[in-house]
């Protein structure tokens, strides 16, 4: 039974940032065919940080009104959107309409604001819920969270989305320019009816007329279907939950080992309220706790087999700060610049690091939950250690396009490795010291989730002014750039 319990805590994870996700890793094939072209990533950006509207109501609601929000319909809710959007999205993306002289693909941008609006709400609703349940299971929910970045990672390689290759080609004679080794056109294909955009660049070689051509290959199957699939994804979400609802007493059932078996009462009614720390009915096992009664002693019995609590003012500001940091970090400011810091070498690179980055956020739940490690000491620094590779990714970034090492192999797997430890020690961060303020309050947990979203929309309000308008990264030709050697 507990097994069925870590699965339906995993499968309901899933739910929580599969759909923006996937519009992330879809991007490639939609820029071709949307009439924002490749200015449509810097309006998904403003979009998702504009709808941290809806955590910013929950988290106000919580603290105005405390007690008055229940999370069971705030995430029935969320996640029902999230299908419907799904949907909506799978048969509506391409619809377009002329907004201010301009055309803008207003059903496609729609769509999307209520996609980030659902995942956005799950950071502050989601974990809280988790909180009815034993602190083990917290762990397999991160897990599920872990999926529902790396699901879209593996479909959009098994789609071919991004996989380009190099090969010869010949400048059109129609181009007057192709003598003086001027020309750069881009050419745009559509293959049967699905939008996969075949960019071509022709750079002349001293009017030889020959040139490297990047081809972006065509996918395995549409946007149309791969948006059912994240709807399918968000529908299991959404079962796991009420599958959760239903089941109560599998919550006392997997947390009877955590009590020795003399303190368990004989009414299976308040055994769960026993290893939740902070809400213990007052009258269990009867009389006063001031008064020395037996269900007094019972529970000061228990209380050593629980979480560590009573963390000092500073304790808790560094525990946040790691938080809003590891999550500035994973979320905003170096997924910014992947494409920077991983294209120089190849595309094979930028896949890599991309798709098992993902994989590292799932295997480091995996292990938070076989070898948990308390200690703020040792988190902090495994948050260093993360950081000091997350460090490494931002300057070969900002070296692009010519990084270091671009020309070996050994540059390719450092940068796919250092991908990969970044990724995987922040998220064992996160993970731990959820499962930290899991044991403290229900209102540790939800000004946790507050934290993970104030800490992303730092990350992404200063890289975008970077990226987008100050243009401190350049990108390059994977097929045509030249760097020294």
């Amino acid at each position: 039974m507990a097994l069925r319990v870590h699965a339906l805590a995993c499968a309901f994870g899933l739910g929580s940032w599969v759909a923006v996700n996937g519009l992330w890793v879809e991007l490639p094939l939609l820029v071709g065919v949307l009439p924002e072209g490749w200015a449509l990533p810097s309006y998904l950006t403003v979009i998702i940080q504009l709808a941290n509207v809806g955590p910013l109501v929950v988290t106000l609601a919580h603290r105005l009104c405390p007690g008055a929000l229940r999370e069971a319909p705030v995430i029935a809710g969320v996640l029902a959107v999230g299908v419907l959007a799904c949907g909506l999205l799978a048969a509506f993306w391409r619809r377009t309409s002329c907004i201010l002289g301009q055309e803008r693909s207003s059903a496609f941008l729609a769509l999307t604001f209520f996609l980030a609006l659902v995942d956005c709400t799950s950071s502050v609703t989601f974990l809280p819920f988790m909180m009815q349940l034993p602190a083990h299971y917290v762990s397999s929910y991160f897990i599920g969270e872990g999926l529902s970045g790396f699901l879209p990672g593996l479909l959009a390689l098994a789609q071919g989305v991004g996989v380009a290759r190099c090969v010869n080609a010949s400048e059109p004679p129609t181009n007057p320019n192709a003598s003086q080794g001027l020309a750069l056109q881009t050419e745009y294909h559509t293959h049967a009816g699905q939008g996969l955009a075949l960019q071509t660049e022709y750079h002349p070689h001293a009017g030889q007329g020959l040139a490297l051509q990047t081809e972006y290959l065509a996918p395995r199957f549409s946007p149309e279907a791969f948006f059912v699939l994240l709807a399918v994804m968000t529908s299991v979400s959404l079962l796991a939950f009420m599958l959760l609802r239903r089941l109560p007493r599998t919550y006392q059932l997997s947390a009877e080992h955590l009590v020795p078996s003399e303190g368990v009462p004989s009414e299976g009614v308040s055994s769960v309220p026993a290893v939740c720390v902070g809400v213990e009915p007052l009258g269990v096992g009867g009389g006063d706790p001031a008064k020395g009664s037996p269900g007094a002693e019972e529970r000061g019995q228990r209380r050593p087999l629980l979480a560590k609590r009573g963390y000092s003012g500073a304790q808790q500001a560094f525990i946040y700060a790691m938080v809003l940091w590891a999550n500035s970090a994973t979320n905003g400011l170096l997924p910014s610049v992947q494409t920077y810091s991983c294209m120089p070498y190849s595309s094979l690179a930028y896949h890599l690091s991309a798709a098992l980055a993902s994989l590292a956020n799932p295997l480091a739940c995996i292990i938070a939950m076989l070898c948990p490690q308390r200690s703020l000491v040792c988190l902090g620094v495994l948050c260093v250690l993360g950081s000091g590779f997350g460090g490494y990714n931002m300057a070969m970034a900002a070296m692009s396009p010519c990084p270091l090492l671009q020309h070996s192999p050994l540059g390719a797997a450092i940068i796919v490795i250092s991908w990969v430890l970044f990724t995987g020690l922040l998220s064992y961060v996160k993970v731990m010291v959820g499962v930290i303020l899991r044991d403290e309050s229900h209102s540790a947990l939800v000004w946790c989730g507050a934290a993970t979203q104030v800490g992303s929309l730092l990350g992404s309000v200063t890289m975008f002014p970077l990226i987008s308008i100050y243009q401190l990264f350049t990108a390059g030709d994977v097929c045509n750039t030249s760097c020294p050697l």
